[in-house]
C-alpha cells in the first residue's frame, strides 16, 4: 500500500471522462492519493483569486469541471466495484455561487432572467469552517461541510464524456452527503478505472437549486482506492457518516427515484437478510428519499439509511 502526491498542474487535468489519454498516474488497489484541486471553472489553485480559462492541452477534451485524472487502478476491471475513501477534504479559501444566468426550465418556471445574474463571493475560515458571503450590505454566514461534486469514470470505453451528467460509474453526482470519512462505491465500467475527481464543494444544499453550489477549489483531497470482487452494482452507493445511501439518476425525477429506492431494497436485503416486500416495509419508516440534484439534466435521487435507523 503505496501514498501517492499528485501536483497541481495543468498536466494532471482533465475536463471530461475517457479512456484514450494517458493516465497521469497507475495505482495499485489500497493505495491512496493527495492531492489539490482547482475549482469547477478552472480558478488557479495557487493564488484563490487568478482565474484561467480551460486548457487545451486535449482541445475539447478540457470542455467541462476540472478534474484531476485520469487515474488507473492496476487491478480494476470491467464489472468489478471500486470504492473511494474520502480520508480527508479541505477547501481553499474562497468560493463562489451564481444564480439566474442559466436560461433553463427551471429559472423561466421562477421568473430569473439573465438580466438578474447574481454572483456571490464567499470567504471561506478552515480554521472555523465557515463561509460568509454579502448581500445588499449584509452578511450571511453558514458552516462548512465539503465534498467533492465530480467523481467518476468513462462510461464505455473510447470516446470522450462530458463531465456534466451523473452515471452509473459516478460522474457529476453533487451529493452533500460525500464528506470526509465517507465511501463511496463505484460500478467499474472499464479496464483501469480511469478514475477522475473534481468539482470542489464547500457546501451545498439538496438540490442544487441555482445550478451551484459553493463552488471553491480544495486545499487537499486524500482518497484511498480499493478494488472489491463480491459487491455487484449497478448504480453508484455510499457509507457515510450518517448513513447507507444509494442513487438514481434519470431526465425522470419519478424514475431516478425509483432506481434510488430499488438500490436501497437491494442493500437491506443485504444488510438484514429481507426480501423485497419486508425490505420496503420496514423501510417505508426508515428511509428518506432526497433529491440530490434537479440541475444537470440527468437529475439525482438518492435514499438515506441512517445508521441509528434501528435500536
Amino acid at each position: 500500500m503505496s501514498t501517492h502526491t499528485i501536483e497541481l498542474t495543468q498536466e494532471n487535468l482533465i475536463g471530461s471522462f475517457t479512456n484514450e489519454v494517458t493516465p497521469i498516474l497507475s495505482v495499485k488497489s489500497g493505495d491512496s492519493i493527495r492531492f489539490q484541486t482547482l475549482d469547477a471553472g478552472w480558478g488557479t489553485g495557487v493564488s484563490y483569486v487568478e482565474r484561467m480559462k480551460p486548457f487545451d492541452r486535449q482541445g475539447e477534451k478540457d470542455g467541462g469541471h476540472a478534474l484531476i485524472g485520469p487515474i488507473y487502478i492496476d487491478e480494476a476491471k470491467q464489472g468489478q466495484t471500486l470504492e473511494i475513501v474520502f480520508n480527508e477534504i479541505v477547501p481553499g479559501s474562497y468560493g463562489f455561487t451564481s444564480a439566474g444566468g442559466y436560461p433553463n426550465w427551471q429559472n423561466q418556471k421562477l421568473h430569473l432572467t439573465e438580466v438578474e445574474e447574481l454572483s456571490l463571493n464567499w470567504t471561506l475560515d478552515r480554521r472555523t469552517m465557515s463561509g460568509s458571503c454579502e448581500i445588499k450590505g449584509k452578511s450571511f454566514t453558514v458552516s462548512l461541510s465539503p465534498f467533492m461534486g465530480v467523481v467518476g469514470m468513462p462510461p464505455e470505453s473510447g470516446g470522450i464524456h462530458t463531465t456534466w451528467p451523473p452515471r452509473y460509474c459516478g460522474g457529476n453526482i453533487d451529493c452533500k452527503e460525500l464528506v470526509q470519512g465517507s465511501k463511496l462505491y463505484l460500478p467499474i465500467p472499464v479496464d483501469g478505472g480511469y478514475l477522475a475527481i473534481g468539482d470542489g464543494h464547500a457546501r451545498q444544499g439538496d438540490g442544487e437549486v441555482s445550478c451551484q453550489a459553493i463552488e471553491c477549489p480544495m486545499e487537499v483531497v486524500d482518497v484511498t482506492l480499493n478494488v472489491i470482487d463480491d459487491m455487484i452494482l449497478t448504480n453508484p452507493r455510499a457509507h457515510t457518516p450518517s448513513g447507507w445511501i444509494t442513487f438514481g439518476f434519470h431526465e425522470d425525477l419519478n424514475e431516478a427515484t425509483v432506481q434510488a429506492l430499488d438500490g436501497m431494497l437491494n442493500l437491506m436485503g443485504e444488510l438484514y437478510g429481507l426480501d423485497r416486500v419486508e425490505a420496503i416495509a420496514l423501510g417505508s419508516a426508515v428511509i428518506d428519499l432526497r433529491i440530490t440534484q434537479i440541475v444537470n439534466g440527468v437529475k439525482g435521487v438518492h435514499a438515506v439509511l441512517p445508521h441509528d435507523a434501528f435500536k
